[in-house]
Parts: C-alpha cells; sequence; structure tokens
C-alpha cells in the first residue's frame, strides 16, 4: 500500500512538473499576474502584518512580485530556509531580494541570522504555500521533501496556496496529518475553504 502511495505521487509529480514545463511564457506571465491580483486583494492578505511566503523557482507561480510588494507595503516578510540534514524548514525575516542566495535545491534563502528568525506566527500572519498540485479540497502535492507538511502541522494562521488553474484536481490522496489551506487561488478564480466543502469568497 505504501509503496502504491509513492508511486502515484511520483507519477503526478511528473504529470504536473510537465504541464507547466509546456506552458506558454505569455500563459505563465498571465496566470501569475491574475493570481497576485487576486491575493492581494483578499482582506486577510491586507490586514496581515506578518507574510510568509516561498521564493518562487522557474517552475512555480512567481512570487517575487508579491515580495516586493509586501514589503512596500511595510510588512514583515520572511521565506523559508531549509535546515541541513533534516526534514525541517525555518522562516527568517527579509527586507530585500538582494539578501538571499541559493541554498538547498538551489533556491534562494535568507543566510539565516539568528535575530531575523520568526518564530511567533500568533499575530495577523499570512502563509502562502506553493505546491506542484492541489486538489477542490485545499490538500496539496508538493516535492515529496515534507518541509511545509511539517511547518503547516504547527502553523494557526491563515493558509493561502496558489496555483495554475491546469494543475487543480477534483481530489487528491491525503493522511490524517495532512493539513489543507483555508484559501485556493488561480488565475480563474478563488475559493475560500472550509471544513465539508468550498463556498466561494466574498
Amino acid at each position: 500500500m505504501r509503496r502504491d502511495i509513492r508511486e502515484y505521487k511520483r507519477t503526478l509529480r511528473q504529470k504536473y512538473k510537465e504541464v507547466r514545463f509546456q506552458m506558454l511564457p505569455s500563459e505563465r506571465e498571465y496566470a501569475d499576474n491574475e493570481i497576485f491580483l487576486r491575493l492581494t486583494a483578499l482582506r486577510s492578505f491586507q490586514e496581515a502584518e506578518l507574510v510568509l511566503c516561498y521564493v518562487s523557482t522557474p517552475i512555480e507561480v512567481s512570487t517575487r512580485r508579491l515580495l516586493t510588494f509586501s514589503l512596500a507595503q511595510g510588512k514583515r516578510v520572511a521565506v523559508p530556509r531549509c535546515i541541513p540534514g533534516t526534514a525541517n524548514m525555518e522562516f527568517y525575516q527579509m527586507s530585500s531580494l538582494e539578501e538571499l542566495s541559493p541554498g538547498t535545491f538551489g533556491v534562494l534563502e535568507p543566510y539565516g541570522e539568528p535575530e531575523k528568525r520568526i518564530t511567533d506566527f500568533s499575530l495577523n500572519s499570512f502563509c502562502v504555500i506553493p505546491g506542484l498540485c492541489f486538489d477542490l479540497a485545499g490538500y496539496r502535492l508538493g516535492y515529496g521533501k515534507g518541509y511545509y507538511d511539517r511547518f503547516l502541522s504547527a502553523y494557526n494562521g491563515e493558509k493561502v496556496g496558489i496555483c495554475y488553474e491546469n494543475c487543480i484536481r477534483s481530489s487528491l490522496f491525503h493522511g490524517r496529518f495532512d493539513v489543507a489551506v483555508d484559501c485556493l487561488i488561480t488565475e480563474k478564480g478563488m475559493k475560500r475553504l472550509r471544513k465539508g466543502g468550498s463556498f466561494p469568497a466574498p
């Protein structure tokens, strides 16, 4: 059973990587812009004091504009750093993309100065979550390393997944410890999710 699940996820990861590689640059630019506009229109984002956000790679929904916009809005912005030799990550406050350098898997990361590490997520925090694929209940398929799964298991702030519409499935296999996002945004629309289903956000 466990082997079957691993193979199921491996196949889906390959499928949705291919889907993204096949998108035209103009399609990605349009989708990235629409997702940015929908996300920044959320009241929970506008009221957030702390924005936690991944630094995008070429295969992901771009977050560069969101990071610089959030800083310009006077918000505290923190990005993840994977802890070497573990499956855990920590968030560190940043003030510019120029502060980041290639880290684990070649992804831009903060240097990890202790004084910039964020440990309190209790006050108006807003987390932007990547995924190769999401389902309509808000569960995600990541890259298989488990960094976000572990972080989200202890995170109680607003969780927003962003994804291209062609990478949304009706359902994904998920375990009892998997955490669904509160809101899912694509270039086509936004769904705010609650236990038992989803409904259009006001």
